[in-house]
């Protein structure tokens, strides 16, 4: 779990209430026609510029910028510095039981081509092709929320316009003026909250979240493919290790 982004969200989420309730007027900033425009126009615009499939895939988009499964650079280097030392002394086969114990997917995909006695090309190839569709899936989640990012604004401009003309329309009765006006800056209001402490951030996040899984990946590659060329663990360690920059390294050094 990622809790920089739940921070994030909702410290952001209670500094605007916050502000809002000591001003007295909460209730003012609750408008549902000003809601639908938005919302209701940014999922549109996301249906009209994306496929259905990717449309549906917002909530598994957003729950990735949540949620991080992915084990630390010293964890990786300590599990193939482990996974050498088994093969050296047991051979390729004694690798299959260690597969059950490995929580990420892609250690125990690359112990299977280990197991079934695939080349080092061969490894690096399927395994790279992977880490290239992952590339583009998260790149697609990426334009999904930037383009929400983009649109949540636009919508909130048009509730503007949309305002002014209802309220212009009614100078002549006080009485619609207010509506019209709550509609023409809450709308505003509510596109640049939901684009600049929802949508954008998320984007980003999931962009930083892409570059650690495919640095761990990486890693991993290299690791297994350095496995099956018969490397020694420490070659293991140091081939590794280049991942990591020198100031950090020590702290990532395992442990033969």
């Amino acid at each position: 779990m990622d809790i920089a982004t739940i921070i994030g969200l909702f410290v952001g989420m209670a500094i605007i209430a916050g502000t809002i309730v000591a001003g007295g007027g909460a209730m003012v900033f609750f408008h549902i026609p000003s809601m639908c425009i938005v919302l209701g126009g940014t999922l549109c615009s996301v249906l009209i510029h994306f496929s259905m499939g990717q449309f549906l895939a917002i909530f598994k988009i957003i729950k990735k910028t949540f949620q991080v499964k992915l084990p630390g650079p010293s964890e990786i280097i300590q599990q193939m510095v482990n996974f050498a030392t088994i093969s050296r002394r047991d051979g390729a086969l004694a690798l299959e039981e260690q597969m059950r114990r490995v929580s990420y997917g892609f250690i125990s995909k690359g112990l299977q081509l280990l197991v079934d006695g695939q080349d080092e090309e061969s490894i690096r190839e399927i395994l790279s092709l992977e880490v290239q569709y992952l590339q583009e899936r998260h790149s697609a989640g990426k334009k999904i929320l930037e383009f929400m990012g983009t649109s949540a604004p636009a919508f909130g401009m048009i509730g503007t316009l949309i305002g002014l003309v209802q309220m212009l329309q009614n100078l002549d009765n006080p009485e619609q003026i207010g509506s019209g006006m709550a509609v023409a800056l809450l709308t505003t209001f509510y596109g640049a909250c939901l684009a600049n402490l929802v949508f954008i951030p998320l984007a980003g996040k999931l962009s930083v979240y892409s570059k650690t899984e495919r640095l761990a990946m990486e890693m991993t590659i290299e690791g297994i493919c350095t496995i099956s060329q018969g490397g020694s663990p420490s070659m293991v360690r140091e081939r590794i290790q280049s991942f990591v920059s020198p100031v950090h390294r020590e702290e990532v050094k395992a442990t033969l």
